[in-house]
Order: C-alpha cells, then structure tokens, then sequence
C-alpha cells in the first residue's frame, strides 16, 4: 500500500512492506537501487534483490537469541553483522547468508556494540560503550575478518554511553579522512577524529541529557547534522536535534525542529536530511535548519543507498518502508 502525506516542496510517498515478522529491526544497509540488507532481534537477517519489495528471511544458526543491531553489506554476497548485548560478536557472509562465519567475540560483560561503519570494503570500526573511561573503538582492514583495537580511543565522562539505536552513532566519512561519534547519558556530545587521527575534538550538542534514556542518537554522514532526545519520552520535542552553524557554538537547535525523539537521520540528496524515530518522521530540505513532519508512523532506522537512490525505513514487528521522493 502506498501513503501520500502532507503537501510539500518535493513530493514523497512512503510504502509500507507487509513482512509478517514480529522481529525489532535497527539496522540496514542499502547496497544500491536494487539489493539491501536488514538484521533484527532473534538472530534474523533479510536480503532484498528488487529495492525492498520483497525480502528473504534467515534466522542465523546457533545464534537464533542474538539481537543483531548494525550490518554492513557490500554486495548480494558479502554482508557483516554485530551484535548487541553479550557476548559481543561479529559474523561475516560470502555467500548471500547462507552460511555466517564468526570474526569477533567477546564474553566479557563490559562489551557492548553500539554501532558499525565502513569507509570502504576494506576498513571499518565498531563502535562499543566506555570501559575504563574510553569508548571501545575496534578496526578492521581486510574487510571483516580480523579485528583489533583502534590506536586512538576517545574519551568517555561519566555517565556518557553511545546507542545502539540505529547503527548510526558512528560515521566514518566515505573517503576515511574522519571518524564521527554522537553520545548522550549524563552529557550530549559529537567526538571527532581528523586525519592525521592524532587527536579527538569534543563539543556539547544543544540536546537533551542528563538521563540514560537521552542525548543524541544519530548523525549524518557528513556530521552537520545530528538527532536524538528521549526515547521514554519520545513526543518531547525540545532539543532533540543540533545543526553545525560554524563558530563560535558550532551546533545549535533551531526551529522547527524534529517532531520528537529521533532514532536516525541520513542525507539522501544535496542539503536534503530523512529522519525517523517511534514518534515518526521528518523532512528537512535546508541542511537541518528547519523540518516538517512526513507522517507519524514509528521507524528505527533509514537508510539510503550508497550507490543509487533507494531510500529504506525499518521498525518494529518487522516493519519496513520505501520512502520515495
């Protein structure tokens, strides 16, 4: 079934995918206009061959309690996948999901997956929560099949953590030059690491925090835009987004803001921002500054492709959209 919502500059239209799943899904990755990957809770992954249409569903073995929150797909083929929760496990794909291979895991407690980005087929980080006061970086470079600790780890306040939301508290920027990271808990906070990687920049995002349940949850690619708020309260609209607007604040709440808590956001076309958490989703067509809501249906994650168009929505209950613009 297709949706037309409220009028707008630029025509969208959502369709809603019937996948009779009953699965929490918080990760994507969009190959192109065609193929597309999914994980969820109960150990599930799903691949899409005609841009989200329909979709084949595997519940990966010996893994059927794992809630796998990030994957990152670079072909039909070739897919990754992380874990949240213990142990901490990574599993690796060569052949369409068919078999699952495990390159990393961890039994101790104190490790827990946020989030995984790649800059290429090659290199990658996942992203975990502090321990010892640094957050828990580990790196790849040969696609997945060995990890080990990244070089620099960036500081940690008390009480600050990362959210395994919608995979998307970590960005590596596309030509590897920088490393982005958005916090919340008792601080709300955008890390960032530039070439040569010597030294982290820390800056407060106007975003509420103060309580585990809030912060900032998600940034886009290129770090100019970033989204969150309180998930136990996910109709406050209040400070749940921060835009870079240069020196001297370099992020800033303007309004109209996100209509609620947001989980993601992702640029899918020049200064044009989706985003989307339980409350619903939104639309900014000016590099964050402003926003309209698209509708009020509850998404985690959104997702565009990395080579193509395609744009994808998931949720709960094995929720997915098509969100055409």
């Amino acid at each position: 079934m297709a949706i037309v919502f409220a009028p707008n500059v630029i025509a969208q239209k959502k369709q809603l995918i019937e996948t009779n799943k009953t699965v929490s899904i918080r990760s994507l990755s969009v190959v192109d206009n065609k193929i597309a990957w999914l994980s969820s809770s109960n150990g599930y992954t799903a691949i899409t061959k005609d841009g989200g249409l329909t979709w084949k569903w595997q519940q990966v073995k010996g893994f059927e309690k794992a809630d796998f929150r990030d994957i990152e797909a670079f072909s039909d083929k070739e897919a990754i996948i992380m874990s949240s929760g213990s142990p901490a496990l990574i599993l690796k794909t060569i052949d369409g999901g068919l078999n699952w291979e495990v390159k990393y895991r961890n039994d101790d407690k104190a490790y827990f997956f946020d989030a995984m980005d790649f800059s290429n087929p090659k290199h990658g980080l996942v992203l975990g929560d502090p321990i010892n006061e640094k957050f828990m970086l580990i790196e790849t470079n040969d696609g997945g099949d060995s990890w080990h600790q990244f070089k620099n780890l960036p500081n940690a306040e008390k009480g600050e953590a990362a959210f395994a939301a919608s995979g998307t508290c970590l960005r590596i920027s596309y030509k590897g030059d920088y490393v982005s990271i958005v916090t919340g808990g008792n601080v709300a906070r955008h890390l960032v690491l530039e070439k040569p990687f010597t030294d982290w920049a820390y800056y407060d995002l106007p975003i509420t925090h103060g309580k585990p349940s809030n912060g900032a949850f998600s940034v886009g690619e290129n770090g100019m835009v970033i989204v969150g708020g309180d998930y136990s309260k996910d109709k406050f609209r209040d400070s749940v987004h921060a835009t870079f607007s240069g020196h001297p604040l370099p992020y800033k709440d303007s309004k109209p803001g996100p209509n609620g808590y947001q989980s993601c956001v992702e640029l899918i076309a020049p200064q044009t921002y989706l985003s989307t958490g339980t409350p619903g989703s939104n639309y900014s067509t000016d590099n964050g500054y402003t926003w309209q809501q698209i509708d009020a249906t509850s998404f985690n994650v959104c997702r565009k492709a990395k080579n193509g168009k395609l744009v994808l929505l998931a949720g709960d209950k094995g929720k997915i959209g098509i969100f055409k613009f």
